[in-house]
């Protein structure tokens, strides 16, 4: 580093110390960048990539940004998941000998952002780490820096189920070992799209024992001490809001996977990513930004014990049928701002007056708000309401302390009450009264000149001073004042008596100032005392907000409350929640769903289009409403607690890990069965359609005998392989049902009502015209489709339940009608026989084909007469 000069010299040894961020490196009223930061900020912020001398050969890429509109700039790094490092002078440049010395005071990263456009008001902002313990075992921990929550959990599985943990918390960025395997890296970058950063210390400091005591379990104590070291070295200044470290379980609530999660677009749409049009859309009626971050995480983690949502039911219930009493608690919490991040703002000393005022204004709703609760006659309301500290010493010392309107700035006064403090007053009294004196001056001094347009002025350069215009410059007396300037057309003056009152003057506004910034640092200083019982306030606040929203949305939709079973769905008019909402509610169809007498499996049949996969989303919707504890879409609904949520629905390719539709849609059916209970629910799509017809047929159902036999968990399965309903006479848990449609005049009406019994074709073609394929085509499929069907062309296949090992096996069966219907193409004929003789010997050797794979034995006198009647119906 001996070529360059020692400015550069320095900025490459900070540089070194960060160097996966771009350096912020200050330089008067600049923030500037060299070398590749440069040209990468250039291009990543559209600014002027310009150079300079730097002591060597060539000459520095370098590009900057005022110092007071940088934040814009940072923010724009930082949304793109960039770092950012803060490095500023630290000493005075005046003062200094050499190099002013410089140090980085805070390291900015996606998951450390405390304010500015990358911060979502209703959304947490999640910093995680992973710590892995052996093979099977990873230790996962979580922070808001802005809100100061922690996390902890210990997971015992493999990668994928901390994929679902991270995603689950929506992270922004992970921190982990070097040591962790790169496999697991690339799954946390490409499943949740998040910024790693790197941080090997895992001791915790003794000053946040008291976060941590309570965590008995060493892994526990590795994890968040990995999170916490990262916290501190990027942030460099007190977290004295970090609150108590919470130890969960993940098997504590309902288990949704990541897929499941996207398929049923609980808190963001497949297609746009965005929030309108998902669950959490259509449910977030909350009035507070702390109450809409707790609405999201109630989503993605829905309860499970049968007791807790009991009491959410019952405050919703009740927070439904007293109208006036929830219109006035929504009209009060407009007036409360983001408690929870207020009390962030203060413990990170970048906390302003107007922060505080909104933290007062906040406090004086309070009282209002646990009356309202603890009037309402529910037990579950009282007790919150017992639980609300009002805060009112708080309250109090900001009442009395912080102006009505402050200025943003604490630096340039005028924040301050009269009152508050005696030593201001007293500046404050030299100042209004030496202005005073001024006037009275001026007064004077007209009236003993006898110049009308003499003034007393003020600037920075020359203090207090007398103008007289040259006119009048003849009325004044000889020896009168002291001259201090001259003007192109006025002379300026001064007397010993105005100098004397000028140096009280200023130094009593500069003491004000000064002193009104050690005032309010004091304040902040007191406020941070209250940071615990801030968060604890803002935590009841929060639920009170969700369960009126509950209560709001219910009453507007028209939800009904759920009632829970052992082991039964009765879902009487059902809903799909955000597609009603969207559509007209008169237009909407509802849908019964019934699983009961030991039925767990749906086979749902139908055409395109018709409404199955809205039908098999609404189900997992309303039992997922019904979990965190709000009213559902339907006229009644009885429903088990399920204790996971698995789909497979729609079709999507996994192109960055090189993984087709088809086996997409494996490992997510995989990913079902391996873990699936009897108490989950399960919705499966058109599984199978992503290869061969047969190969599609034979997965399909094998994997419904799979679950009937071998799970139990309640299902909804739907299909297009309309052979696949004739196990509804083997299997006694599963049940046809269908989405109906009729055909008028040649074109296709969907009902999107769901009946009993199985679907008697799939409308292909309808949709296709739907669709505005061109006229032409859709009338030659008609051709092909009556061709196909007259000849009976279509794929044979035998939908059997094995019962044992039969040599005539189902796959055989297939080979060999596959097998035949290939050698018919090069069959000898005589040229005599007919099309139909033709068509006719094809169905017999198909028959035959049947006849010979039957056990006879093994079948029962009904299945034998249902075969007898099929194989007629196929000869005719």
């Amino acid at each position: 580093m001996a070529e360059y000069t020692p400015m550069i010299q320095q900025y490459l040894k900070i540089k070194a110390e960060y160097k996966d961020a771009f350096l912020f490196f200050r330089l008067g009223d600049f923030y500037e960048m060299f070398f590749d930061d440069a040209v990468k900020a250039s291009r990543e912020l559209e600014i002027t990539l310009t150079s300079r001398e730097g002591g060597s050969s060539e000459r520095i890429p370098m590009c900057g940004v005022p110092h007071h509109s940088a934040r814009n700039y940072i923010d724009q790094l930082v949304q793109r998941g960039y770092k950012v490092a803060i490095c500023e002078q630290t000493e005075d440049p005046k003062a200094s000998k050499g190099v002013v010395r410089r140090e980085v005071v805070q390291l900015i990263t996606p998951g450390t952002v405390m304010d500015g456009k990358g911060l979502d008001e209703k959304e947490n902002n999640f910093l995680a780490s992973v710590t892995q313990f052996g093979q099977d075992a990873f230790g996962v921990s979580f922070n808001d820096l802005t809100t100061g929550e922690n996390r902890v959990t210990v997971i015992t599985g493999n990668k994928n189920d901390v994929i679902n943990e991270l995603y689950s918390n929506g992270v922004k960025e992970v921190v982990i070992s070097e040591t962790l395997d790169e496999e697991m890296r690339r799954s946390i970058i490409e499943g949740c799209h998040a910024t790693i950063s790197f941080e090997e210390e895992t001791t915790i400091d003794d000053g946040f024992f008291n976060i941590v005591d309570h965590l008995n379990h060493e892994k526990l104590l590795v994890t968040f001490g990995r999170l916490l070291n990262y916290l501190q070295k990027t942030q460099k200044r007190s977290l004295h809001h970090l609150q108590s470290v919470h130890h969960y379980y993940a098997h504590q609530f309902m288990r949704i996977d990541l897929y499941s999660k996207r398929n049923l677009e609980l808190t963001e749409t497949i297609r746009s990513k965005g929030k309108k049009g998902s669950l959490l859309w259509l449910l977030d009626q909350t009035i507070t930004a702390m109450g809409g971050r707790l609405l999201k995480q109630w989503i993605d983690r829905p309860l499970i014990s049968h007791d807790e949502i009991q009491q959410r039911l019952n405050m919703v219930e009740t927070l439904r049928s007293q109208y006036f009493e929830r219109h006035e608690l929504r009209e009060i919490l407009k007036e409360v701002y983001d408690l929870e991040r207020l009390a962030g703002r203060v413990a990170f000393g970048n906390v302003n007056a107007r922060d505080l005022m909104q933290l007062r204004k906040s406090l004086e709703q309070i009282p209002a708000v646990k009356k309202v609760i603890s009037e309402l006659g529910n037990a579950y309301a009282t007790n919150l309401a017992n639980k609300i500290d009002s805060l009112d010493d708080l309250t109090q010392l900001l009442n009395s302390s912080i102006k009505e309107n402050p200025p943003l700035s604490i630096k340039d006064g005028d924040i301050i009450k009269d009152g508050f403090n005696e030593t201001l007053d007293l500046y404050r009294d030299a100042s209004r009264n030496g202005k005073t004196w001024i006037a009275n001056l001026e007064r004077q001094e007209r009236e003993k000149t006898g110049i009308k347009s003499l003034k007393i002025g003020y600037n920075k350069i020359f203090g207090y001073y007398i103008e007289i215009t040259r006119a009048n410059l003849i009325h004044l007396p000889e020896g009168t004042y002291e001259r201090k300037q001259t003007l192109s057309n006025a002379e300026r003056f001064v007397t010993p008596e105005l100098k004397e009152k000028e140096t009280l003057i200023l130094e009593a506004e500069e003491k004000i100032v000064q002193l009104e910034y050690e005032i309010f640092v004091d304040i902040r200083e007191q406020v941070k005392e209250y940071i615990p019982r801030l968060q604890s306030l803002s935590k009841i606040i929060s639920e009170v907000d969700v369960l009126q929203c509950f209560a709001t949305i219910s009453e507007e939709r028209h939800y009904c409350r759920p009632t829970f079973s052992e082991n039964e769905i009765f879902i009487k008019d059902g809903r799909h929640p955000v597609v009603e909402k969207v559509m007209n509610s008169q237009e909407y169809v509802p849908n019964d769903c019934s699983m009961r007498d030991g039925r767990h499996l749906l086979l749902i049949t139908g055409p395109n289009m018709s409404g199955k996969s809205t039908y098999m989303r609404q189900v997992a919707l309303t039992a997922i409403l019904a979990q965190i504890g709000c009213f559902v879409p339907a006229t009644e609904a009885v429903l088990p607690v399920f204790d996971q949520v698995f789909t497979r629905i729609g079709a999507a390719d996994d192109l960055i890990s090189g993984q087709s539709t088809f086996m997409v849609e494996m490992l997510e059916a995989r990913n079902a069965i391996v873990h699936a209970t009897q108490k989950s629910l399960i919705l499966f799509d058109e599984i199978g359609r992503g290869t061969s017809t047969y190969d599609g047929m034979a997965l399909a159902q094998a994997i419904i005998e799979y679950i009937h036999d071998n799970l139990g968990a309640k299902t909804l399965f739907s299909t297009h392989y309309h052979e696949l309903t004739e196990l509804e006479q083997s299997l006694s848990q599963l049940k046809n049902i269908h989405v109906s449609a009729i055909e008028e005049q040649g074109k296709v009406v969907f009902l999107h009502k769901i009946n009993e019994g199985a679907a008697d074709k799939s409308y292909g073609i309808h949709v296709a015209e739907l669709a505005e394929l061109p006229p032409s085509l859709i009338n030659r499929a008609r051709e092909i489709l009556e061709q196909l069907e007259q000849g009976d062309k279509k794929p044979t296949v035998i939908i059997e339940k094995a019962q044992n090992s039969s040599p005539s096996s189902v796959t055989q069966v297939k080979e060999e009608i596959k097998e035949e219907s290939q050698l018919s193409f090069f069959e000898q004929t005589t040229g005599n026989e007919t099309k139909e003789e033709v068509l006719l010997t094809k169905r017999e050797k198909q028959v035959m084909q049947i006849v010979k794979s039957l056990n006879l034995l093994d079948m029962t006198p009904l299945e034998a007469m249902n075969k007898l009647y099929e194989i007629q119906k196929k000869l005719k």
